[in-house]
């Protein structure tokens, strides 16, 4: 029995010694890893515009201040539900009361009452900004033009962004007299387009009652995407 022992440890020792240890990167003995990376785009055309309707009301009184402005604010709200604007498609980013203690109005309190405003009707955005014009807005930003599906949007950049990686990766195999072999993985490297910003204070912008409906030009909308690939490369 120790003598077979003996004889059996050297046998196994050299077997293991004659097998190469995997690559990690997923790569064969044979095969020469190659990373890509490139990006893709695509124009959508935007289906959402937002933008912040307000109203600025000066009176003698905190009390008239805020009873006048929540009448023409409610004008306001009502001209947008005549375009489909819905109650959830609203949402109030100031509503304030204060005392002016400087200029022509010393002494006397202003209230401002603003919303943002969601139109799902892109192409009848201009008209719903002339519209709360008429009602008493007179404190107007925006708009933000936006997708509302991102990730719809960006299907056809992604498949852009893989179609030029496959292109690059056959022109550096080519190059060095190589093939693709395979794809080891693909990975996402995310929207490159910058973050769509939200509509600005408005405070300080007064507007006068338009009778018509301002030029609106929705265009269109990019998405960037990146992606980067590992391609296993062999002899031809």
């Amino acid at each position: 029995m120790r003598c077979q022992t003996l004889i059996l440890i050297p046998l196994i020792a050299l077997g293991a010694c004659s097998e190469k240890a995997p690559d990690p990167r997923g790569v064969g003995h044979d095969e020469t890893l190659l990373s890509v990376s490139a990006t893709g785009r695509s124009e959508t055309k935007p289906d959402e515009a937002r933008f912040t309707a307000g109203v600025s009301t000066i009176a003698a009184s905190a009390e008239a201040a805020t009873q006048k402005n929540n009448e023409t604010m409610t004008k306001v709200t009502e001209a947008l539900k005549a375009f489909g604007v819905a109650g959830k498609d609203l949402q109030t980013r100031q509503l304030t009361v204060n005392r002016i203690d400087w200029g022509a109005n010393k002494g006397k309190y202003e209230a401002v009452n603003q919303v943002e405003v969601r139109m799902r009707a892109v192409d009848k955005a201009g008209e719903a900004v002339a519209a709360t014009t008429q009602a008493g807005a007179n404190v107007l930003s925006g708009p933000t033009l936006r997708v509302s599906d991102q990730e719809a949007a960006t299907k056809s950049a992604y498949a852009a962004a893989y179609r030029a990686a496959r292109a690059r990766a056959d022109a550096y195999a080519g190059a060095a007299g190589l093939k693709i072999d395979r794809v080891l993985t693909i990975r996402d490297g995310g929207d490159n387009a910058p973050p769509m910003p939200y509509a600005a204070d408005a405070a300080n912008y007064e507007v006068a009652a338009q009778s018509a409906a301002p030029p609106f030009n929705p265009g269109v909308s990019e998405s960037q995407v990146s992606v980067r690939v590992d391609f296993a490369l062999s002899e031809k």
